[in-house]
C-alpha cells in the first residue's frame, strides 16, 4: 500500500485559474489572429466582455472557424474579425486604452446590473464606439428596455438563443449599417429592410436570413466559369440587411435607400410615435407599395388571421411560428452573390472535378492528372483557394514556391498532401472537427456527425476537449492522465431534418398525452442518408459500449441548465451483425430526439415558463470508459464533483466543494444511490461515523450487460444495463483500491481486502494513501472549470485505475455543468427571527433571498411515514402537484427521507416532474430515519438550476426545527393518505441566507 502524503497537492499552490484561462483564451485565438492582418475591411477588432466560458461558447464551441463564422469566410474572406475576450472591467479598459476596437459586445448573464454599469462607463468615455449587448436570457429584455429608457447608452441588443450564428449576425448587421451608404452609392449593393421590434425574434431570425442569403449566393456563383479571384471580389457586393425597430426608423431607411431596395420584410405590430401600433406594418407596406408597386414585400405575424389583409396589399405573409419559415423566405432572396468551389481543370481549362470542401479538395488532389496539378500550381490557384478557406498557414507555405522548385510533379503532389494532412492534424487537436473516417476514433478531438448547434452538453464536452488537448490541462496534474473518451456529436440540424422529413411537428402536438405512441412514431422515422452512412463508419471503428446522450440547446448550458430531463441510453454495441448495431444506435438517437416531448420534459418546461417548441436536440455519442469483465463492462470508478458544498462539516468551507464516487457506471451516482462522499480539499477526513459509513456503503453497482445482443430500448434507459452485487467487482479484482473491511471485533475499518469481514466501499487507498492523486485532480479541474464558466460548477468523470507504462492511471472528464443559484447576498440575523410565527428553520439550506408569494404547503407528517410505502407516496404527491399546477400556484414541500432517490427505502422516489411546482423542498431526517441529502444527482442539479429552495433538517440531532402543530392548524385544501395540502391566509415569508446556509419560514402577519 502506498504511503500517505499531505492532502494539499503542491500543484494547487501554483495554479492561478484566471491567468491560466486567460492564457488559454489567448492561445486559443493565436492561430486565428493571422487572418486579421490580411486586409483592413469592415469590423476587424471586437472586444467581447464576458466570463471566460461565455466567451468560449460564443466563439463557437471549439471551432470558431468552421461553425460560427463559417459563412463569414465565404462572405468576406480577408476580413475575419479578431475577438479579444476579457472578463472584468479592469481588463476591458486596459484593452481599450491599448488598442482601437470596432465593436464591443457585452454579455448580460446572471448579474445584470454590473454589465449595464460597465456599458455606461464605456460609452461615457468612448461615445462613438459601437456597443452591443448580448443577453443570456430572454426574460432580461424588459430589464434592458428599462435601462435604455433610463438613459443607459448602447447601440443595439440581441438575445443568446443557443445558436452561435447570432454573433455573426451582430457583426454583419453593424457592418451593413456602416457600409450601406458607400456600397449603394457605387451601385453594387441592394438592401433588404427588416422591420422588427422583438430582440428575441430578430436574434434568431437575422442569423437565419444571413445564412439564407449566403446559401443562395453560393448557388449562383457555383456555375460561374471564371477564376477564384473574381469570385472573391464579387462576394463583397452581397445584399445589405438593415434593421428598424419602429415606424420612424423604417420610414427613414426606406426613403434613403428606396432606389436600392431588394425587398422589405416587416412585422405588423411595432412602435409608432412611441406607442405600440397594431397595424403599423400594414400602413408601412401600403405606403411603400404606392411608390414601388412591384417591390417584393413580406408581412410577418404570429396571428395567421393577418394573412388576409397582407394579401390585399399584394404582399406575401409569413407566420412567425411556421415550421417552414426558412423555406418561405427563400422566394424573396432574388439577388445572389456567393463563393464557389475549387474546380480542377486540365491544361486546356476543361473541368475535371469540383471540390466542395477541404476534404474533397484533398481527395481530388491525390488523383487528378499531373497536367492539372501543373496548371493550377502555375496560376497560384491552390494558395488562393486555401487562403480563402482560412488555411493561411498552408497558403503561405505554398505561395512562394514554384513548380520548378520540385524535381517532379509527383514530388509536388506529395508535398501538397503532406502539408495539408499535417495542418489538419494540428487544427483538429482538441477541437470539434467535421466527420471523416480518419478522425472518428481519435479521442483528441470531437467529431461532428451533423451540422447545427452542439447543445448545452455538447458545448461543454467540446470545451472539455479543448481544455485537455489544446490547453494541455494534464500539465497541471502530474501522476495521472487527463483524458476524454472518444466522442461524436450530432448537431441540432439533424433533429430539425428528422422532424420535417418524418412529418412529426404536428404529431408531437396531436399526441401530446401519449408518449409511448410518440416513441413508436419516432422509431418508425428515418434518419438522413448522410448520417446513416457516417454512423456505419463510426461503428466500424469502435467496439466499446456506447453512451447515447441528449444535448439540447438548454441542457447543461450556463444560462438555462437542465439536467437529467432527457434520455440517455447505453448500448453494449457488440452484436456480430453491423446492421443490428446500426439499428440499435439509430433507435437510441431517435428516442433521445423524442425525449423532448416526454411528460417529464413538458412539465419541466411549464415549471420554468419556457416554450418547448424553442427547444432543439443534439445528440452526443461517447465510448463508455472501462473494461470487460466476464459478460459485463464498467469503469473502476465513476463520480461527480461540485465546486460548491452546501453542507460543509467540521472546518470545511462551501468553496472546498465535494465529490461523490462509486464503483461501476456513473448511473449509480447521478440517480442518487448510496455513493461515497468526500471533500477534495480534505480527502482523508471521514465526513460520517464508521458505523454510518458501513450502513450507507455501496452494495451493488451498474455495468453494461454484454449478454444483451438484442435490445428493446422502449424498456427504458436501463435497457442495456445490469445491476450486480458488489461481490462481483471483488471477483473481477476491481475493488483492490476502492474497498476496505469492517473489523467487527473493534468496529474499525481497515483499508484493502487483505482480511475477511464485511466490505465497505470508501476508496481509502486512493483518498487516504494517494494510490492515485484523485482528490487533487478533482480540485484542480473544478477550480479551472469554475473560473472558466464564471459559476460554481459540477463535473462528471470516470477513472481507469490500470496504469500505463509511465505508472499513471487515467482520469476521464465526461461532462461539465454550471450550478446556478449559489449567490449569497441576503443575510438572516437571529435576532430578527420571530419564533412565535416560525414554521420551520434549517441550518443547512440552499438558496438565497426572500420569497413572499407562496401560501401553500404540502407536507407528510412524521407519524405517517413508512419506507415500505414510498411508491404510494410518490403517486400521491404527483397528483397533488398536478392539481396545484393547474391552479398556477407554487408550494413548499416537506417530507422525510431523500427526495428524488431511486432507492425507495431511503426516501420518496419521485422524478422531477412529479414535484415540479414546488418552490421550496424540505428534506427531513427523522430520529429513526437518517439519510444524506440528494447531492450529486440529476435531481439535485435541477433544484439548483431552477433556483428552488432546498432545506435539510435533521431532527435526529435537533439540527433545525419544524412546527408540526402550526401546520396542522391551517386550512386543509386536500388531505390524502399520506400528504396534507394546506393553505395559509396570507403568503408565507421565506428567507434564505445563501452565505450561511440558514433558512427560515415564518407566518406573515
Amino acid at each position: 500500500m502506498t504511503q500517505p502524503r499531505p492532502d494539499e497537492d503542491e500543484n494547487l499552490k501554483n495554479v492561478s485559474s484566471r491567468k491560466l484561462l486567460q492564457k488559454f483564451l489567448e492561445r486559443h485565438n493565436a492561430e486565428r489572429d493571422v487572418f486579421h492582418d490580411l486586409q483592413p475591411f469592415k469590423v476587424k477588432e471586437i472586444l467581447l466582455v464576458a466570463n471566460l466560458y461565455d466567451a468560449y461558447s460564443i466563439e463557437g464551441e471549439g471551432r470558431f472557424a468552421d461553425h460560427i463564422l463559417g459563412e463569414y469566410y465565404q462572405l468576406s474572406l480577408t476580413s475575419l474579425p479578431r475577438v479579444s475576450g476579457v472578463s472584468s472591467e479592469e481588463e476591458a479598459f486596459n484593452r481599450l486604452k491599448a488598442r482601437h476596437y470596432d465593436m464591443i459586445i457585452i454579455m448580460i448573464g446572471l448579474h445584470k446590473e454590473n454589465p449595464m454599469l460597465l456599458c455606461k462607463k464605456i460609452k461615457d468615455k468612448y461615445p462613438y464606439m459601437p456597443t452591443f449587448l448580448l443577453l443570456n436570457k430572454p426574460e432580461d429584455v424588459e430589464f434592458v428596455r428599462k435601462q435604455k429608457a433610463a438613459g443607459i447608452p448602447f447601440d443595439d441588443y440581441f438575445v443568446w438563443t443557443g445558436e452561435s450564428k447570432v454573433f455573426f449576425a451582430m457583426v454583419k448587421l453593424l457592418e451593413d449599417k456602416v457600409n450601406v451608404d458607400n456600397d449603394t452609392r457605387k451601385g453594387l449593393t441592394r438592401v433588404i429592410l427588416i422591420v422588427e421590434d422583438s430582440p428575441e425574434y430578430y436574434s434568431s431570425y437575422l442569423p437565419m436570413l444571413y445564412t439564407l442569403v449566403l446559401e443562395q449566393t453560393r448557388n449562383l456563383i457555383a456555375d460561374v466559369s471564371t477564376d477564384e479571384l473574381y469570385k472573391v471580389l464579387r462576394l463583397r457586393a452581397r445584399p445589405k440587411i438593415l434593421l428598424a425597430s419602429n415606424w420612424e426608423d423604417a420610414i427613414t431607411l426606406y426613403n434613403k435607400y428606396k432606389e436600392n431596395l431588394l425587398c422589405v420584410i416587416s412585422d405588423i405590430r411595432f412602435p409608432k410615435n412611441g406607442e405600440l401600433y397594431d397595424t403599423a406594418g400594414f400602413e408601412l407596406i401600403s405606403q411603400i407599395k404606392k411608390e414601388i408597386p412591384n417591390l417584393p414585400t413580406v408581412l410577418q405575424s404570429s396571428d395567421p388571421e393577418n394573412a388576409r389583409y397582407a394579401f390585399t396589399l399584394k404582399s406575401s405573409f409569413i407566420n412567425k411560428n411556421s415550421q417552414s419559415l426558412l423555406q418561405d423566405l427563400k422566394s424573396f432572396i432574388n439577388y445572389y452573390l456567393g463563393f464557389g468551389h475549387f474546380v480542377y481543370r486540365d491544361n486546356t481549362g476543361k473541368q475535371i472535378a469540383v471540390a466542395k470542401s477541404m476534404r474533397e479538395f484533398e481527395a481530388y488532389l491525390e488523383t487528378v492528372p499531373e497536367d492539372s496539378l501543373a496548371y493550377h500550381a502555375m496560376k497560384n490557384h491552390f494558395s488562393l483557394w486555401l487562403m480563402a478557406r482560412g488555411e493561411v498557414k498552408i497558403a503561405k507555405i505554398i505561395n512562394p514556391l514554384k513548380v520548378s522548385d520540385f524535381p517532379t510533379l509527383k514530388d509536388l503532389r506529395e508535398f501538397l498532401l503532406k502539408i495539408i494532412r499535417k495542418r489538419r492534424s494540428e487544427i483538429n487537436k482538441g477541437r470539434v472537427v467535421n466527420f471523416e473516417e480518419s478522425v472518428v476514433n481519435d479521442e483528441t478531438n470531437v467529431v461532428s456527425l451533423a451540422p447545427g448547434s452542439l447543445g448545452g452538453k455538447g458545448r461543454g464536452l467540446a470545451f472539455i476537449n479543448t481544455l485537455i488537448y489544446s490547453f494541455e490541462l494534464g500539465r497541471l496534474l502530474p501522476g495521472i492522465n487527463i483524458k476524454a473518451p472518444v466522442t461524436a456529436i450530432l448537431g441540432t440540424d439533424e433533429f430539425d431534418m428528422f422532424m420535417e422529413r418524418n412529418h412529426l411537428w404536428n404529431k408531437v402536438k396531436e399526441e401530446e398525452n401519449d408518449f409511448s405512441l410518440l416513441q413508436q412514431l419516432f422509431l418508425e422515422g428515418s434518419l438522413s442518408y448522410t448520417l446513416e452512412k457516417e454512423l456505419r463508419i463510426f461503428l466500424k471503428h469502435t467496439e466499446k459500449p456506447l453512451a447515447v446522450r441528449s444535448s439540447s440547446l438548454f441542457e447543461d448550458s450556463v444560462s438555462q441548465p437542465f439536467s437529467g430531463v432527457y434520455g440517455t441510453y447505453i448500448l453494449p454495441n457488440n452484436n456480430s451483425d453491423p446492421e443490428v448495431r446500426l439499428r440499435q444506435l439509430s433507435e437510441a438517437i431517435k428516442l433521445v430526439f423524442c425525449s423532448i416531448y416526454s411528460r417529464n420534459a413538458r412539465t419541466y418546461f411549464e415549471a420554468i415558463n419556457f416554450k418547448i417548441d424553442k427547444e432543439k436536440m443534439a445528440v452526443v455519442l461517447q465510448e463508455v470508459v472501462g473494461h470487460r469483465y466476464e459478460d459485463v463492462f464498467y469503469p473502476h470508478i465513476s463520480g461527480t464533483a461540485q465546486s460548491y458544498n452546501f453542507y460543509p462539516v467540521a472546518h470545511m468551507t462551501p468553496q472546498d466543494g465535494f465529490a461523490v464516487v462509486a464503483v461501476g457506471l456513473g448511473h449509480y451516482v447521478v440517480e442518487g444511490e448510496k455513493a461515497f462522499r468526500f471533500s477534495p480539499a480534505y480527502p482523508s477526513l471521514d465526513i460520517i461515523s464508521q458505523n454510518d459509513l458501513y450502513r450507507n456503503s455501496q452494495v451493488f453497482f451498474y455495468a453494461v450487460d454484454l449478454k444483451k445482443k438484442d435490445l428493446n430500448l422502449l424498456e427504458g434507459e436501463n435497457a442495456g444495463l445490469i445491476s450486480l452485487d458488489i461481490s462481483n467487482a471483488e471477483r473481477h479484482e476491481t475493488l483492490s483500491h476502492s474497498a476496505s473491511v469492517l473489523n467487527t471485533d473493534n468496529d474499525t475499518i481497515i483499508p484493502g481486502l487483505d482480511t475477511s469481514g464485511p466490505r465497505v466501499i470508501n476508496f481509502a487507498d486512493i483518498l487516504k494513501y494517494n494510490y492515485i492523486p484523485l482528490a487533487s485532480t478533482i480540485r484542480t479541474i473544478l477550480d479551472v472549470v469554475t473560473e472558466a464558466t464564471g459559476n460554481p460548477s459540477e463535473i462528471e468523470f470516470a477513472v481507469d485505475l490500470n496504469k500505463d507504462s509511465n505508472g499513471n492511471a487515467s482520469f476521464y472528464l465526461l461532462q461539465i455543468k454550471p450550478l446556478i443559484g449559489t449567490g449569497a447576498g441576503y443575510n438572516i440575523e437571529p435576532e430578527n427571527i420571530n419564533f412565535d410565527d416560525l414554521i420551520l428553520k434549517s441550518n443547512k439550506s440552499m438558496g438565497n433571498g426572500i420569497i413572499d408569494n407562496i401560501s401553500d404547503i404540502v407536507y407528510l407528517a412524521p407519524e405517517l411515514f413508512s419506507n415500505l410505502k414510498t411508491d404510494q407516496m410518490a403517486d400521491e404527491i404527483e397528483s397533488m402537484n398536478d392539481e396545484i399546477l393547474k391552479e398556477g400556484r407554487r408550494y413548499v414541500l416537506i417530507g422525510p427521507g431523500r427526495w428524488g432517490t431511486k432507492d425507495k427505502f431511503i426516501g420518496i422516489p419521485v422524478v422531477w416532474s412529479q414535484i415540479s411546482n414546488a418552490k421550496v423542498i424540505v428534506e427531513i431526517s427523522l430520529p429513526d430515519f437518517h439519510v444524506d441529502a440528494s447531492l450529486g444527482s440529476h435531481f439535485f442539479h435541477n433544484v439548483i438550476s431552477m433556483n428552488v429552495g432546498y432545506f435539510s433538517i435533521n431532527l435526529a440531532i435537533q439540527d433545525g426545527t419544524v412546527n408540526w402543530e402550526k401546520l396542522k392548524q391551517q386550512n386543509i385544501i386536500k388531505k390524502g393518505k399520506f400528504f396534507s395540502h394546506i393553505r395559509f391566509e396570507k403568503p408565507l415569508l421565506i428567507r434564505m441566507d445563501g452565505k450561511e446556509g440558514i433558512a427560515v419560514i415564518t407566518m406573515n402577519r
